[in-house]
């Protein structure tokens, strides 16, 4: 029997719009862009013919759920992104059979297309674990085309549409994502969910002692003033205490992927001159001649450089030991 996938693209169509709140309660958008809905069409056109010769390459079979989440054997688990890999081998352990789409530090999620191997990937899995809000939408439609459960962290740590999507950083963020991710797989084996308490139960531990370090560096990071070329780290720097002050018209213009006007960098220069900024954060995965320019100034300036990068790098086995690793690299911090 030939499976029928039916997909809505209509949503592909939508801006993602991170709000900028004059509090900076709120996360800025960095996203939000006419190039990128040009990219969310292509990306929908290419989802959409990798599902079609998906749906002539799929087996027959009426069962509402896969054969291993069903039977015994690992559960085949697959994230979009690699920050959430490490998650989710932790927490299923020799029960979970961990692939992940996006590995490369060097991929950018927003504008990725998936080829049609990747979608068979995730139709086949037990459980597929996406991030959400707007990262990797590519994912979450290919999975809600199949039978596999789904566990989209934003939704899970209550974020929605257009709010800052890198809540690998958010302390918060990481521990809704575990409950969720430890729910899904006590219900898809109940049989084992002693085993996936353990699990839990080390990871809780684990956390713990990182929001310990966060607690430690913040007693000196707390009240100081940063700007940022790109905000994937925002919600890391609001565990520390820090304020944002990078200027609102060069967000507007990177939320729309976009040249910040003269007057944008004027605004952005005079900060960085004005002795007011205790760091400069600088995404490495998102650098273009203005972001190069504005750490060169910086150093000049003396004001120190913070460099993160949206993925795991490969060195680091866990979200705990990255997240951990750049808080002892914050500059002037001793945690």
């Amino acid at each position: 029997m030939v499976h029928l996938l039916i997909i809505n693209l209509s949503n592909a169509r939508e801006a993602v719009n991170w709000p900028l709140a004059v509090a900076r309660k709120e996360s800025p958008s960095m996203h939000a862009s006419s190039s990128r809905h040009r990219r969310i069409r292509t990306m929908a056109t290419a989802l959409m013919a990798g599902l079609t010769l998906l749906t002539c390459l799929t087996g027959c079979g009426t069962s509402t759920a896969s054969p291993s989440a069903a039977g015994s054997g690992p559960l085949q688990v697959v994230t979009s992104i690699n920050q959430w890999q490490s998650l989710a081998v932790d927490l299923g352990g020799d029960q979970a059979r961990v692939d992940t789409i996006l590995s490369n530090i060097s991929t950018d999620a927003h504008d990725y297309e998936p080829t049609t191997a990747d979608i068979a990937r995730i139709s086949r899995a037990d459980l597929v674990i996406v991030n959400g809000a707007g990262i990797d939408d590519w994912a979450a439609k290919a999975a809600e085309t199949g039978q596999a459960r789904m566990v989209d962290i934003s939704k899970a740590s209550g974020r929605k549409a257009g709010d800052n999507p890198h809540l690998w950083f958010s302390s918060q963020g990481r521990r809704a994502a575990a409950k969720a991710v430890h729910e899904a797989y006590g219900q898809l084996r109940p049989d084992r969910t002693a085993d996936f308490d353990r699990a839990y139960q080390d990871w809780q531990g684990r956390q713990a002692r990182l929001d310990d370090l966060i607690a430690k560096a913040r007693k000196q990071t707390q009240g100081w003033h940063y700007a940022a070329t790109e905000s994937a780290a925002y919600y890391l720097c609001h565990d520390l205490g820090m304020e944002d002050l990078t200027p609102e018209g060069y967000l507007r213009a990177a939320a729309n992927e976009s040249e910040p006007s003269p007057e944008d960098l004027v605004a952005f220069r005079h900060l960085l001159s004005s002795r007011r900024l205790d760091m400069l954060v600088l995404n490495v995965q998102e650098v273009n001649r203005t972001s190069k320019e504005l750490a060169i100034q910086a150093r000049k300036a003396h004001v120190p450089v913070f460099e993160v990068s949206e993925q795991r790098p490969e060195k680091y086995r866990n979200l705990e030991d990255w997240i951990s690793a750049l808080i002892h690299q914050v500059p002037g911090a001793k945690a």
